[in-house]
């Protein structure tokens, strides 16, 4: 579907102006010392640096699809850079950054900027920080006051010589820049909070050249000769495979970088920023088109290569942007301060630039990405990337990065652990956690061989995979061990359930039905008790309050019905009632609805109020008392305490259409469904409360299905509260919506899952709902439940890479 962003009007356009303004100036004053650093770090003329950022800015803002990203030199394309001009000079880069601009058009053309985020995170990690590390180790050199060898490994064998022949004024002049970069957030007082206004960059680098200036230190310094002696892009020239090479390099890892600064950026907006104040969301390909533009026309004026800038794009939303208005505004200033400016950037010292910039290598190694990888066990991937990338360098540390994903992920798929145990009431139990492929087999069948041919067996699987050789083991092996006398159970994850009831029902003769691997009539020649062995799984601890509701549900196959005394009892005076009632006349009422009812009521009252007797009169003393309030749709297949594991006095429970929740002085506001919420939070004092939403919701396919002019009933003025949903999942401003590991199947399931998160946003806009939030003592859950699948999600904090809000699934162990 297309979105339109809303037009701006003339008068919001002047009215956003002075912001834009104000926050342009702010990335400008961060951009101007970190450029020439870069273009330093790089071996690069320090004018190349101006001109990255000007074009960064102007080219790259105009054109792009991240309205408030900045671009222009980045410390992530520092490495790559610097072997370039190493191995083909200057003029030649810039002819390799022009070309990887085309090849970005090219990328974008194809509309590939989503595929560019697939790359695993720790990869990506991994790669910045090498890069980092690279870029410390160089400028360490410059900061001791010598200069940089040309590979990271001789910087760190270089280092001893290094410490041996230091400069004071060099390190001295390094050390206070350090010193003011990292004390300068930390200000205190009145004077230290108007201070802070200056970005701490521009302080230290102010602040070092003022004090080497006023002491008359011998300090080599920015020398920015003549723009009339600049050079120009020339063709390039070298081994045609290297070129290519060094240009998929340039255009891969900028549009990596790029595009996930662009997202980032996204998300500060949307953390930071109400929905009425928020620019359209980002156009990846365009951005990506963006960029190579950029880059072609950074290269053809002999700049650097140039993507987007994570610590300047977060300056320019902080300060308050707007619109693109403030990267392109910033972008001329560039050029200005370029032409103007020129004495005053001639007195900075290079040693200033250099810690700045060892500064920014330094923060790329994120202890946050390091505990984010290791929580994710990909701690090896990570590490294993960062020393490619030093060692090897970036093309190769990706190549090497990538490579031992693929084989970690191998790894976890071959991996599986095979476990038997007896239990105490003599039940072997084996356990296959993991995927079962033809690699498990022989453990598989070793572990399977070590149960006794009449013994019960439970066979828990808790994987998502199964080949034809693991399934034809299996197979095999339960037509032997029935065939023995023996019995089995198979089931999914089971934890404690797979504990056999105490008292197993009479079934019909089947090999396992529901839980076994096939649903074929046992072979009884053999064994004429065997079906007393072979329980089912609709009487299993775990189910049995749902027992009753198995036994008069006449949709499963007849052969698989568990037949107990008591539901044989009732069944007899059903057909007992039925013939009363067929005698009585023709004239006596079926009654069927009533009949069901009565008959769900008596089992009730034999079966299960017994049980909960005691535990309902403490309710009726004490008062109710539920921890949560569980809002959800009004679809027969939700049964919440079954979804929920629970019991009585747990929930406060409201269910409507669609599981929607009207937004206070919302047109034909329901104050039903405003009551519960009030009543819950401000009366009951619940702890939480959840959205549930489902699949194959009727209200949401009616809402897809609405024509406009349609008369209105009272299910449709209902489903208007529910059109928030269907504009959120069709703006480029929020947020989407889907399940963990998996696209959504279609747009029935998209509005479904979009809908939850609506929801929650219109109970944030309660009253009640938002005290006790502010307070810190209510919390807010999004849950979708997928009744063909019998499985729950939760909704995830935060968003994704692909800036989605994210359903996780729910294992029996959480």
């Amino acid at each position: 579907m297309t979105v339109t962003s809303p037009t701006r009007t003339t008068r919001e356009i002047r009215k956003d102006f002075p912001t834009d303004l104000s926050a342009s100036i702010a990335v400008f004053l961060i951009a101007l010392p970190l450029s020439l650093g870069i273009a330093l770090a790089t071996g690069a003329p320090l004018q190349a640096g101006l001109v990255a950022a000007a074009v960064g800015g102007i080219v790259g803002g105009w054109l792009g699809g991240a309205p408030l990203q900045v671009s222009g030199p980045a410390a992530g394309l520092t490495v790559v850079t610097a072997e370039l001009i190493q191995h083909y000079g200057w003029r030649t880069t810039c002819a390799i950054t022009v070309l990887a601009g085309v090849c970005q058009l090219g990328l974008a053309a194809l509309r590939t900027a989503r595929s560019a985020l697939m790359v695993s995170p720790a990869i990506v990690h991994g790669l910045l920080a090498g890069i980092g590390v690279t870029i410390a180790l160089a400028q360490l050199h410059i900061v001791l006051g010598g200069n940089p060898q040309s590979s990271a490994v001789a910087n760190v064998l270089g280092l001893p010589a290094q410490l041996a022949d230091l400069h004071p004024a060099a390190l001295g002049v390094s050390a206070l820049t350090l010193a003011v970069l990292l004390a300068w957030p930390w200000l205190p007082g009145r004077v230290g909070r108007v201070l802070r206004k200056a970005p701490a960059a521009l302080a230290a680098v102010a602040v070092a050249t003022a004090a080497a200036s006023l002491s008359g230190l011998a300090l080599p310094r920015v020398d920015l000769p003549s723009w009339r002696s600049h050079a120009l892009p020339e063709l390039p020239e070298g081994p045609v495979l290297g070129i290519l090479a060094a240009v998929l390099t340039i255009a891969l890892v900028g549009s990596v970088q790029s595009l996930l600064s662009a997202v980032a950026t996204d998300k500060l907006i949307a953390s930071e920023r109400g929905t009425d104040n928020r620019p359209p969301r980002t156009d990846l390909n365009r951005e990506l088109w963006g960029q190579g533009a950029a880059n072609i026309v950074s290269g053809a004026l002999g700049g650097l290569p140039v993507s987007g800038v994570a610590v300047r794009s977060v300056a320019n939303v902080k300060s308050g942007a707007v619109s693109r208005r403030s990267t392109m505004l910033h972008g001329l200033w560039v050029v200005l301060a370029a032409g103007l400016l020129v004495p005053i950037l001639d007195l900075i010292p290079l040693a200033a630039l250099a810690a700045l910039v060892m500064a920014v290598g330094v923060q790329m190694v994120s202890i946050t990405h390091l505990r984010s990888v290791t929580r994710h066990r990909e701690i090896l991937v990570y590490g294993t990337t960062i020393v490619a990338v030093v060692l090897g360098g970036v093309l190769e540390g990706v190549a090497i990065g990538i490579a031992v994903a693929v084989a970690l992920a191998l790894h976890r798929l071959a991996r599986t652990r095979i476990t038997v145990e007896r239990l105490d009431n003599g039940v072997h139990r084996v356990r296959a956690r993991g995927q079962l492929t033809f690699l498990a087999v022989p453990r598989l069948s070793r572990v399977l061989n070590q149960i006794p041919h009449d013994g019960h067996a439970v066979v828990e699987l808790d994987g998502s995979f199964m080949d034809h050789a693991a399934y034809e083991t299996l197979h095999d092996w339960q037509d032997s061990h029935l065939a023995h006398g023996g019995s089995l159970e198979v089931t999914g994850r089971a934890g404690s359930s797979a504990r056999l009831p105490e008292a197993a029902p009479v079934t019909a003769p089947v090999a396992t039905t529901a839980d076994g691997l096939d649903g074929r009539p046992a072979d009884t020649s053999h064994h004429g008790d065997r079906s007393r062995r072979v329980p089912h799984r609709g009487v299993h601890q775990c189910c049995r309050p749902w027992t009753p509701w198995q036994n008069h549900c006449d949709h499963r196959p007849a052969g698989t019905r568990t037949i107990t005394a008591a539901a044989a009892a009732e069944a007899a005076a059903t057909a007992a009632e039925a013939e009363a009632t067929e005698k009585a006349g023709p004239s006596a009422p079926r009654r069927r609805g009533a009949g069901q009812l009565a008959s769900g009521i008596s089992a009730f009252q034999r079966d299960t109020a017994p049980h909960v007797r005691d535990e309902l009169a403490r309710l009726a003393r004490e008062g109710q008392r539920p921890s949560q309030l569980f809002l959800t749709c009004a679809d027969s297949r939700l049964v919440t305490s079954m979804i929920t594991a629970s019991g009585p006095g747990d929930l406060f429970t409201v269910r409507n259409v669609g599981n929607l929740v009207p937004l206070p002085g919302a047109e034909s506001t329901d104050d039903s469904v405003a009551a519960a919420i009030e009543y819950a939070v401000d009366v009951l004092k619940v702890d939480s409360i959840t959205v549930c939403g489902h699949s194959g919701c009727g209200a949401m396919q009616a809402l897809l299905s609405s024509t406009p002019g349609a008369p209105m009933t009272p299910l449709r003025r209902w489903l208007k509260h529910g059109l928030p949903s269907l504009e959120r999942m069709a703006s480029r401003h929020h947020a989407w919506a889907r399940i963990s590991g998996r696209l959504p199947a279609d747009a029935v399931e998209q509005l479904c899952l979009t809908n939850v998160v609506q929801q929650l946003e219109h109970l944030r806009a309660h009253e009640s709902v938002a005290r006790r939030l502010a307070e810190g003592t209510l919390e807010l859950h999004g849950m979708y439940f997928h009744v063909g699948e019998a499985q729950a999600y939760l909704l995830s904090e935060g968003e994704d890479f692909f800036d989605c809000r994210v359903f996780d699934s729910v294992g029996q162990h959480a």
